[in-house]
């Protein structure tokens, strides 16, 4: 006995997404550090700064510098002039400066931005069912 196949051929339309609200916020956090460079922080070509010499925006001491910020940047001015990004290193205990041309009393200030964000869907799209047709 031979075996029939039936042969179906169908067509379909592709889902259509339409509507939704989608909202960004951006929070921009700043935080910024001083200190000045004494002449034990000046050795071997760089000049590091430990954390705990640091002073924040109150004037208080500083256990910890923040982390390098993936979501933002920061700053290092040396002497009131912004320094190229490549010439320091931050990191949670120190800054370490690729230099060791620096003056005793060399005010240094830091500053750090990080960019936080977070997306709520106010209003989720509407999406339609796929119409299929079946032609034989």
């Amino acid at each position: 006995m031979p075996v029939i196949k039936p042969v179906i051929i169908a067509i379909a339309s592709t889902p259509v997404a339409s509507g939704g609200v989608i909202t960004t916020t951006v929070t921009p956090t700043v935080a910024r550090f001083y200190a000045a460079v004494t002449a034990g922080m000046i050795a071997g070509g760089v000049t590091t700064i430990p954390a705990a010499s640091f002073l924040d925006d109150a004037d208080a001491p500083v256990a910890a510098l923040p982390d390098p910020p993936t979501d933002g940047y920061y700053n290092v001015y040396v002497n009131g002039i912004l320094q190229q990004g490549g010439l320091s290193t931050l990191t949670t205990a120190s800054l370490v400066l690729a230099t060791d041309d620096l003056a005793e009393g060399t005010p240094v200030l830091l500053e750090v931005s990080t960019f936080g964000s977070a997306s709520t869907m106010t209003t989720p799209p509407a999406i339609s069912a796929p119409t299929i047709t079946i032609i034989s």
